[in-house]
């Protein structure tokens, strides 16, 4: 059985993980590593350990295209449980990079390898809170890190999210102002639906999760609450079946989404998505692009 969070739980010394904004987090960042440096044809793949909360390092991987210094840069956030591991792939970094765009990329909190020190009843959905709040923080922090570097362009900045990966790109937009352009799939959110139906949570933890007070400490996290207040451009889209967020969960989380959304239902965006093929990336590299710079 999972024990729900407690309000002790809700935070990790000065970091309070039911807040979007960093400056209620005093997270100070130690000096990057650099751990391997790789030059291909038409990109550099730089591997670093960023961190900035003691005992989590984070594994950024930041492509940088050849022959176009201060390039717009994507940030790219992928859904739990997946890993790093296709950050490796030398197509899929010449992919990210090409027409000139810098690509970081990274996991959340809880997932792939910064998993680790931790009984196995604590995963992602069980310490939901500190699995959103904390990755919120991270992007902002990975934007700070990206800016003191000064050799991306930081007034062109786009976010690529899916899953739990698109639901921290919907809270670090509304709260960071520099990320101009979202790209969404598949986001989780609208918390008391997605807890009861979702079919990613065991149906032994389930009861735990639909708890009082589970929900209360969810609350301040749901995209449903900040989505509309997002002034980037945004694409949501769902590529997947209603299975992992239910219908009503995505209608409601469509419906709060701000004006200037481009909606792509199921399974509309899956024939788009195979006819576009290797241009899948190409929607927002041209809205980075264009974005005004502010």
């Amino acid at each position: 059985m999972v024990a729900a969070p407690s309000a002790a739980n809700a935070s990790s010394g000065d970091e309070d993980w039911s807040s979007i904004y960093l400056g209620q987090s005093h997270l100070h960042a130690k000096d990057a590593l650099l751990g391997e440096r790789d030059e291909y044809p038409t990109y550099t793949r730089e591997m670093i350990e960023v961190e900035w909360r003691e005992g989590d390092p984070i594994h950024l991987f930041l492509i940088l295209p050849k022959g176009r210094p201060k390039a717009p840069v994507i940030l790219y956030l992928y859904s739990f449980p997946s890993d790093t591991d296709r950050f490796l792939n030398d197509d899929f970094c010449e992919l990210l990079a090409k027409g000139g765009f810098a690509a970081a990329g990274f996991v959340s909190a809880l997932t792939g390898q910064r998993y680790h020190d931790r009984p196995m009843r604590e995963w992602f959905v069980s310490e939901l809170q500190e699995a959103l709040g904390s990755s919120v923080h991270d992007v902002q922090m990975m934007l700070n890190y990206l800016t003191a570097r000064g050799d991306v362009d930081m007034t062109r900045v786009g976010m690529f999210g899916e899953g739990s990966g698109a639901t921290i790109a919907i809270l670090a937009a509304a709260a960071d102002p520099r990320i101009k352009v979202l790209d969404l799939v598949d986001p989780w959110g609208d918390w008391p639906d997605w807890l009861a139906h979702s079919s990613l949570p065991p149906e032994e933890e389930r009861p735990q999760y639909v708890k009082p007070e589970f929900l209360k400490l969810a609350a301040p996290l749901d995209p449903l609450k900040w989505f509309g207040q997002v002034k980037a451009k945004v694409r949501l889209q769902y590529l997947s079946e209603a299975s992992v967020t239910p219908a009503a969960a995505r209608e409601r989380i469509a419906a709060a989404a701000p004006s200037q959304t481009t909606r792509i239902p199921y399974p509309e965006a899956v024939e788009r998505y195979k006819a576009a093929k290797t241009k899948f990336f190409d929607w927002i590299k041209e809205q980075v692009q264009a974005a005004p710079a502010r």
